[in-house]
């Protein structure tokens, strides 16, 4: 009797040990699966942090590979968001021509949302500006420097755009108005163009053109004037009394004598003073020699400048000349011995100062 009683008692606990390892044992694969639930979580939706709270760029340009995505992620991101980033977008069928473009990336933003973003091909719009811009050869390499084209892909998108509208080489210039416009990173040069072109136009309404013709000048010769302007004087409060002063001048029939327009016509664009030898260049931009305007821009003005042209004020001055106070102003005269002594005046000045 006793035997059975104690054999009884080694299977229940028998019974209760395997029932605690059982339990046990599925304790632990729950917590398991909680770890790897936690971790999968963790590597989906933990956010970025950004450096320093600073944004970020992914920049991925047409016929990359998927390896060189990987890279780019993890130089833009550090190496465990960027590969975190990666996964998921492979995960998620990421297809590097589809995502070609570039992507914003804050503080914030999951590795999840991040990846979705750029599996589907959803851009953030950059910023492109080039106020400033004296060439179409630095306008073509503003442009590219903001955008995924290439200087000559700009220049040729030029050429294939802009002589169906009307413009020779020398006006292309008077097709863009510096501004803040916002482009997808990856856009083609010729929807660069024509969007430009585009907005170009509309500033030109029915009124500017009005005003255009009531001085006697197309939006080209007008935007040709203005660019003149612009680098006769960065005094905004100026403008428009040097652009009147150049519409006396073509009224008149006088040579617009310009020294920016020499400036342009040597290439040399650092000349702080205009001698002999530079008014004696063979040039069609060179005013001193040719009559009326230049062929086009000698470098691409403001919106406001060109409406600085449009709305000049009535004066009788054909003649200015820098001051010598070296403020950025000029002196300004209707006949020609008070502009002698102005000009007198501002060489004296140069001499003194050893501006050669």
């Amino acid at each position: 009797m006793a035997k059975k009683q104690s054999t009884g008692n080694r299977k229940k606990k028998q019974q209760q040990s395997w029932a605690y390892r059982h339990s046990l044992a599925i304790l632990i694969t729950v917590i398991a699966l909680f770890v790897v639930a936690g971790s999968a979580l963790a590597f989906v939706f933990i956010p970025y942090s950004g450096s320093e709270g600073k944004s970020e760029w992914i920049y991925i340009p047409k016929g990359i590979s998927k390896a060189a995505v990987k890279d780019s992620m993890k130089s833009s991101l550090g190496s465990s968001m960027g590969t975190r980033v990666y996964v998921i977008w492979k995960l998620m069928g990421g297809d590097s021509e589809r995502s070609q473009g570039a992507y914003k990336v804050s503080g914030g933003q999951s590795a999840l949302n991040i990846s979705r973003r750029v599996a589907l091909g959803r851009q953030t719009p950059v910023e492109v500006r080039f106020n400033g811009t004296r060439t179409m050869k630095q306008l073509s390499e503003r442009i590219a420097g903001q955008l995924q084209c290439t200087p000559v892909e700009f220049i040729e998108a030029c050429e294939e755009v802009l002589p169906d509208s009307g413009f020779n080489r020398a006006a292309y210039p008077a097709a863009f108005i510096p501004d803040s416009y916002e482009f997808y990173w990856s856009a083609t040069p010729r929807n660069v163009v024509k969007r430009l072109l585009d907005y170009r136009n509309r500033f030109w309404d029915k009124e500017r053109r009005q005003k255009a013709t009531a001085l006697g000048l197309t939006p080209v010769e007008v935007a040709t004037v203005a660019s003149i302007v612009e680098e006769e004087t960065a005094k905004a409060d100026e403008k428009p009394k040097v652009a009147r002063l150049y519409l006396n001048r073509l009224a008149k029939g006088m040579k617009l004598q310009a020294d920016p327009t020499v400036k342009f016509a040597t290439g040399d664009f650092g000349l702080r003073r205009i001698l002999g030898k530079h008014l004696a260049t063979e040039s069609p931009y060179n005013t001193y020699k040719v009559q009326g305007l230049p062929p086009g821009p000698i470098r691409v003005p403001a919106g406001a400048t060109i409406d600085a042209v449009l709305n000049a004020p009535k004066h009788d001055y054909i003649y200015m000349c820098a001051k010598e106070d070296f403020s950025g102003y000029h002196n300004f005269a209707a006949d020609y011995a008070t502009h002698q002594a102005n000009a007198r005046r501002y060489q004296a000045e140069l001499n003194r100062r050893g501006i050669r």
